[in-house]
């Protein structure tokens, strides 16, 4: 005969499970010796490792209950059934995991591969972490705003990227976030800048965009509060012409520079 402790361990499992597996009825109380302990016998040992095994596998206790009691062919349909609600929690989880390793890799949790090619290259030219984190937070409000139009918008950035000037506009800016205000680099920042809107203007494509005035507003909040440094770009664009950032306009009476 068997005491609760050795009991707990020849079925693998703790003694207060025992004494729970007693409370709710699924293991049935036993007969206790002269000084009033429990003691077992070894049909208590293998209904017990039934139930562990049954409930590790997942199965209610208000079920294990039931498939104990069961006969032999309505055992095998419960653990049948059992077994297709495995199957498809182990989908579930496998997409849950795949879910997680997008979510791990930051960008390719909401943004199409286009754009995450595009970031790395970004990457590639010598943009830092921090600007790249800066420009795919951007893109995954873009792609949720636009989704109808983001393949057509990455495209011409990727194509963007080919310019001499986008090239050195991104290896400035992959540490321009520490930067002094007064930095003479960020001229030559505002030069590149500028040198790109007047493409767009002679394109005719600066006020091509699909947002709201609210998005817009709220990508370019996001664009200043990110540096003291995008301010004083912004400043710099003022005093040449230009107003915005993400949605730019000529600042009436104002000529930009050529």
């Amino acid at each position: 005969m068997l005491t609760i402790s050795r009991l707990a361990a020849y079925a693998g499992v703790t003694v207060p499970a025992i004494r729970h597996y007693h409370r709710i009825g699924l293991l049935p109380e036993p007969a206790r010796d002269h000084s009033g302990y429990r003691t077992y016998d070894a049909a208590a040992v293998v209904r017990l490792i039934r139930i562990r095994t049954l409930a590790d596998a997942g199965v209610p206790l208000a079920r294990v209950q039931e498939l104990l009691d069961a006969g032999a062919e309505e055992f095998a349909e419960g653990v049948q059934e059992i077994d297709k609600k495995l199957r498809a929690e182990v989908r579930r989880l496998q997409e849950t995991r795949k879910r997680l390793a997008r979510l791990a890799a930051g960008e390719h949790l909401a943004l199409p591969a286009s754009v995450v090619s595009y970031l790395d290259k970004l990457r590639e030219l010598g943009a830092g972490d921090q600007y790249v984190e800066l420009e795919r937070d951007a893109w995954i409000m873009v792609a949720a705003q636009v989704p109808q139009h983001i393949e057509a918008v990455i495209a011409t950035k990727h194509a963007e990227l080919d310019d001499p000037d986008m090239v050195r506009f991104y290896q400035l800016v992959g540490g321009a976030l520490d930067w002094d205000l007064d930095d003479p680099r960020i001229i030559e920042v505002a030069d590149i800048v500028e040198r790109r809107l007047i493409l767009a203007v002679e394109a005719g494509a600066l006020q091509v965009d699909g947002f709201d005035d609210t998005f817009v507003d709220l990508l370019d909040t996001t664009m200043l509060e990110s540096s003291p440094l995008a301010a004083r770009l912004l400043e710099i664009l003022a005093e040449r012409g230009w107003k915005g950032w993400t949605r730019v306009e000529r600042v009436p009476d104002r000529a930009p520079r050529v």
